[in-house]
């Protein structure tokens, strides 16, 4: 696993490949269906995340210091996009991710190009994690 940077630029270039922004989502969805499956008795109050349109549930286990992240939502675009969250941010330390901008998800464009509702469900994802990571140092 490459430093945190290289993972956000390595994804900022993967996107860059499609033009259109229905390839990206097609490829928001195919970064969803890879997404480790999350046990059902872990889709708790708890776990989800508030201000989501859709149904999103995060969890996270802190191992020899590194936060190690899992997710899953009912929206297939919601899970494309936890599951993108999720992929840079697993295996990190607390103070990496809570030190990080999150500004390589404006270099996607993804804020933009998403509902409203969408967008403020990005947004709740990326403070919950920010969060999460902040609790954690």
């Amino acid at each position: 696993m490459g430093s945190l940077k290289e993972v956000q630029a390595q994804i900022v270039e993967d996107f860059s490949m499609f033009d259109e922004w229905l390839d990206k989502y097609e490829y928001l969805i195919e970064l969803g269906k890879n997404l480790k499956p999350f046990p059902e008795e872990s889709k708790t109050e708890d776990r989800l995340i508030k201000g989501c349109q859709s149904r999103v549930w995060l969890d996270c286990k802190m191992e020899d210091g590194l936060l190690w992240f899992s997710a899953d939502s009912d929206a297939i675009i919601t899970r494309g996009i936890i599951s993108l969250l999720v992929g840079v941010y697993s295996g990190r330390t607390p103070k990496e991710i809570s030190e990080d901008d999150f500004s390589f998800i404006d270099e996607l464009g993804l804020k933009e190009n998403l509902s409203p509702t969408r967008a403020n469900g990005l947004a709740s994802m990326i403070s919950t994690i920010k969060r999460t990571a902040e609790e954690n140092l």
